[in-house]
């Protein structure tokens, strides 16, 4: 027998108690929303520019020490982080006041102070042109996937579906751009990977309890739209569930095992999946009953299957 996380036949009232979840996740929403525009983001070296050095060492690094050195020889933030082992160090230098000519010059005395035995892996300098460029991109990426998912999701069933799933997306992302800013974690391009990738898992979730609300309004034309889209949930929740905690295991693995690196780009991606599983059972669904949608609007529809 397999495994089963959730009882069969089950029937969670998921609608009945729509109003109390939409209330939580709108007070989320709020908060996350505070965050974005009172205390902003931490941007890291790819958004505000400055120089990043990945740098290996014949010793193991005292990144205390090191941090207070280079503090002494450049103007503004120094972040230091470990990654891969002890000798590997990666490090961001906030941009220098003035032109190139500056950065330049705090990159010879950055190198004169870590000495000649040191291995440079990597030098990079980003400049304000480079940070706004990542900025606009950025913005444009997120965008154009929410637009793309809707315009998918309005051609494969009809707009009140495309428009809620939109909603549930936008909140996702929500969440985790707040996350970057109440706990302080660097905004880099790797931020906009894990709000792409949260958008995406998001909707695959969401597809599948649309597509059993669909069978199912073809199937029972005279139930009450609140009733089936309570038996769709309850239909399609242990593949929700049993889909997520795989995903989310094999993340936790990156995140506590896979480095300081890898763990920063994980941690967003799992409260992502996390906001992604439970919107699209909480929000996606109950929301189509704001939406007038009729049972009859699945009878003429296509029964093509769009991959």
């Amino acid at each position: 027998m397999g495994l089963q996380l959730i009882p069969y036949n089950a029937n969670y009232d998921f609608v009945g108690k729509k109003n109390f979840i939409f209330g939580i996740l709108m007070a989320v929403a709020i908060v996350c929303l505070g965050y974005i525009f009172i205390v902003g983001f931490n941007y890291g070296i790819d958004f505000k520019g400055g120089l990043l050095l990945e740098i290996r060492t014949q010793q193991a690094v005292d990144i205390s020490k090191l941090r207070s050195d280079l503090s002494g020889v450049v103007e503004g933030e120094v972040t230091l982080q470990e990654f891969g082992s002890p000798n590997d160090v990666l490090i961001r230098v906030e941009r220098q006041p003035g032109g190139e000519e500056a950065q330049l010059a705090a990159l010879g005395k950055i190198k004169e102070k870590l000495g000649a035995s040191v291995d440079y892996r990597r030098v990079e300098t980003v400049g304000p042109k480079v940070s706004e460029d990542l900025i606009r991109n950025g913005i444009f990426a997120i965008v154009w996937a929410l637009v793309a998912m809707l315009v998918y999701i309005w051609f494969r069933f009809e707009w009140q579906f495309g428009v809620c799933s939109v909603i549930t997306l936008a909140h996702d992302a929500l969440i985790v751009l707040g996350l970057f800013c109440i706990f302080r974690l660097e905004f880099n391009e790797t931020a906009i990977i894990a709000v792409l990738i949260t958008v995406t898992y998001s909707i695959n979730d969401t597809v599948v309890i649309y597509d059993r609300i669909r069978e199912n309004l073809r199937k029972f034309k005279k139930m009450p739209l609140r009733d089936l889209i309570n038996k769709s949930i309850n239909e399609t929740l242990s593949r929700t569930i049993l889909t997520s905690t795989t995903t989310l295991l094999s993340l936790f693995g990156l995140y506590l095992f896979g480095g300081p690196v890898i763990a920063a780009f994980s941690l967003p991606i799992i409260v992502g999946i996390l906001a992604g599983t439970v919107s699209s059972i909480t929000v996606s669904a109950p929301l189509l009953l704001h939406m007038h949608l009729r049972p009859d609007q699945m009878q003429n529809s296509t029964d093509a299957e769009v991959l």
